[in-house]
């Protein structure tokens, strides 16, 4: 028996890559033509951001890094470095990790979150 997400999300595979949702997956579809429109350039999909990094604590355990995945990241047509998330549910997980990217990158990338 196929597992359920917890949210209802419907994976779907486009060119190889698969999508956490039909909204990622639209999403995916629109930037895909952004692209070959010329508005956007160099798409990239699940880029990673490092927001801490790991490191003992002094009672010598060992704690993970804390990365961030977002969905998308792509230059503008005015240059700009833009990050998306595709969201239908925001988690607390994900609302923490917000922060701490906006914390660390809000100078570097333009945050933009589609619902």
């Amino acid at each position: 028996m196929a597992r359920r997400n917890k949210y209802n999300a419907k994976k779907i595979k486009i060119d190889g890559h698969t999508f956490d949702s039909k909204r990622e997956a639209a999403r995916y579809r629109e930037l895909k033509l952004f692209l070959k429109a010329g508005e956007i350039r160099d798409l990239v999909l699940q880029p990673r951001f490092l927001l801490q990094d790991e490191f003992f604590d002094k009672n010598e355990v060992k704690h993970k890094k804390i990365e961030y995945v977002a969905d998308f990241l792509y230059i503008d047509k005015a240059g700009r470095n833009v990050v998306e998330d595709v969201k239908g549910v925001l988690t607390d997980v994900y609302k923490i990790k917000k922060k701490m990217f906006l914390k660390k990158y809000d100078d570097q990338y333009e945050f933009r979150e589609i619902r």
